[in-house]
């Protein structure tokens, strides 16, 4: 098996790949417009921030895993790996304790203006008087949007700066905001206006495009503070402007609307520009720690789908609920060959689609029990002829599925 790493990755971890017997093509520097021809003959991708659309997923004929070497997704085109039976796995939880340390120091760097007075200083100018004026982080509010292994990394330290904190999420229950101990808002907006600070810690998907919008800012204090180290379009970019024009939010992004895809590059935000707005460069997941978390878990993933075909932190199979199967074909045969041909065979004379099969060895390798889950109950006459092979199979069962 060949494996493509078309970004800059953790090279002591490099001859892991290769111990596993895989094929290493690494190419840190891809050119993204060649990403498409380099996955020719490849097998597995392993990809950090680099796209990954539709095209290259279609020219990549023997591709059956791509890994994200890193938590969201959303750069990597979903719909087409599904639709080519392409697994998509990520490492979520790895670069907690990185971003988590960046948003703290966003945090600080907007109460104590630390580039701003940096930037004095190097223009020769001493402005005490100025400076000296901070509120502080100890006694205030901090609202956290999202509670994962990130938002909840940010807790724990804004707490051990003696903040209160606000959580806010859509699985937030009251029984896990008392174990975080921290107060549960009801809304965002309420979140928002219950806060001195704001930090966002949500993946990007369909449902958070612009979820801190107009009614979220419109609740924020005057002079609050706001720090996005997630993704860029979880805000209404064009609300947050009018929101720093009219309330003097200070703001800190880690992301941007426009980034350059080269690690150097020109840039242009506005955003940067206006007045309390800091920023830094994607670099959230930037440290060595992170990567090296992350390099493992990319390994671990690949290692087991190399090894036993099952792929850990997989985001695009549906679980068993989720899936069109009605009802589950409980088979219990003899261990021989061609058994579940012969009843995999059936099912497809009698036009029945499988959504889901496993089939379990027992002690000795006498016996096994196949699970298969079907689009549809199979009716008497396919029950019929699979009990009918009286010598290959020992019972059979139907068990009715719930609606999902």
């Amino acid at each position: 098996m060949k494996i493509l790493i078309a970004d800059v990755f953790s090279e002591s971890h490099l001859t892991g790949f290769q111990k596993l017997g895989l094929e290493l093509d690494y190419r840190p520097q891809l050119p993204a417009a060649e990403l498409a021809q380099a996955l020719a003959g490849v097998n597995i991708l392993v990809v950090r921030s680099r796209q990954v659309s539709k095209k290259a997923i279609e020219a990549g004929t023997a591709l059956s895993l791509i890994v994200r070497a890193g938590a969201g997704v959303n750069t990597i085109d979903l719909n087409a790996a599904s639709a080519r039976g392409v697994f998509v796995a990520n490492c979520p939880g790895q670069n907690s304790i990185a971003v988590a340390e960046l948003t703290m120091g966003l945090l600080v760097a907007l109460d104590r203006r630390i580039p701003e007075q940096v930037a004095e200083l190097r223009a020769g100018r001493w402005n005490k008087k100025e400076y000296s004026k901070a509120s502080g982080l100890h006694g205030r509010t901090l609202g956290v949007v999202g509670t994962g292994s990130i938002g909840q990394a940010v807790i724990a330290r804004a707490q051990a700066f003696g903040m209160n904190v606000i959580a806010w999420s859509r699985s937030l229950t009251a029984e896990k905001a008392a174990a975080l101990q921290v107060s549960r808002a009801e809304t965002l907006p309420a979140l928002c206006g219950q806060s001195d600070a704001v930090t966002v810690h949500v993946a990007y998907a369909p449902e958070t495009h612009q979820l801190i919008g107009e009614a979220a800012l419109s609740r924020m204090r005057h002079r609050a503070m706001l720090l996005n180290t997630s993704r860029a379009e979880v805000i209404d970019t064009a609300a947050l402007r009018r929101a720093i024009a009219d309330k003097g939010l200070r703001v800190a992004a880690d992301v941007f609307d426009r980034e350059p895809e080269k690690a150097e590059a020109a840039f242009e935000d506005d955003l940067v520009t206006l007045p309390g707005v800091i920023g830094t460069h994607h670099v959230g997941a930037s440290t060595e720690q992170a990567q090296s978390a992350i390099a493992d878990e990319t390994l671990r993933i690949v290692r087991g789908y190399v090894q036993s075909g099952e792929v850990q932190n997989c985001v695009n199979i549906l679980p068993p609920p989720q899936t069109p199967a009605r009802a589950e074909l409980v088979v219990r045969h003899h261990d021989k060959v061609g058994v579940l041909a012969e009843v995999l065979g059936a099912i497809r004379r009698h036009n029945i689609n499988v959504e889901t099969m496993q089939n379990m060895i027992f002690q000795g390798a006498k016996a096994a029990c196949a699970r298969i889950r079907l689009g549809t109950r199979p009716s008497a006459e396919l029950l019929a002829e699979i009990r009918s092979r009286t010598d290959e199979v020992i019972h059979v069962d139907v068990l009715e599925l719930p609606e999902p």
